[in-house]
């Protein structure tokens, strides 16, 4: 049913939920597994002031190198189920834009990614990553809460 499942993951706990299911999942279907992270585009007040460069520099390196961490434990947890797996870092998008747009490009046929309800106001105002994703694909979305 499944051949390649896009494992979307912001390196939280629902993250890693989201990461084994999306693993059991391939599992049961003999799919190969791609495991994306993503991140966020420095603000417009990080561009403000005479260090501007060296801030951002500071900010894309922290983001690359916790989105490789996050990444290798994510393979090294495939790689223990006998999973086929490959990560990619996508960089200076929404997360749900590079989620989306990511599982287009790899013709992903399944996307697995963490709920984080937000409550209140913030719900009504921003929305959430998985709310965005459902609402911007036409592929099947597992949400891991």
């Amino acid at each position: 049913m499944y051949k390649h499942v896009l494992i979307a993951t912001d390196g939280s706990d629902v993250g890693e939920k989201a990461i084994i299911q999306g693993i059991e999942v391939a599992k049961r279907f003999g799919a190969k597994v791609t495991v994306i992270k993503v991140t966020e585009m420095w603000s417009a007040l990080d561009v403000a002031g005479r260090d501007a460069l060296a801030r951002i520099e500071t900010y894309e390196k922290a983001a690359s190198d916790a989105a490789n961490a996050v990444l290798a434990k994510a393979k090294k947890t495939a790689e223990a189920a006998g999973v086929p797996c490959n990560t990619l870092h996508v960089s200076d998008r929404l997360p749900a834009d590079g989620i989306v747009g990511t599982a287009d490009d790899l013709g992903c046929d399944l996307i697995v990614m963490g709920s984080h309800g937000r409550r209140g106001i913030n719900k009504l105002l921003l929305g959430s990553q998985a709310q965005n994703v459902l609402t911007h694909t036409k592929k099947p979305v597992l949400i891991a809460r």
